[in-house]
């Protein structure tokens, strides 16, 4: 057979992937093959901690910090 179904799925173990659909049109021995998806709107770790150093310096001291919980906490309803 000389065609491919491309079907999206997950891979739950080393040895498991969960498919998002049914296929129907082969039986029998398939060779698989892993492409990872990264979703749109995705970022990996690293991408995040990169994006946090190159932010300025904040310059609000925690005792400012602190007061201003402290304010929102004594204002919420007991």
């Amino acid at each position: 057979m000389d065609r491919a179904i491309i079907v999206r799925g997950r891979l739950n173990g080393p040895q498991r992937i969960d498919l998002e659909e049914p296929v129907k049109e082969i039986t029998g021995e398939v060779e698989v093959v892993i492409h990872p998806i990264e979703r749109a709107g995705t970022k990996s770790r690293e991408d995040i901690f990169e994006f946090l150093r190159s932010l300025p310096t904040g310059t609000r001291s925690k005792e400012d910090i602190d007061q201003q919980i402290a304010e929102e906490r004594s204002s919420w309803s007991r």
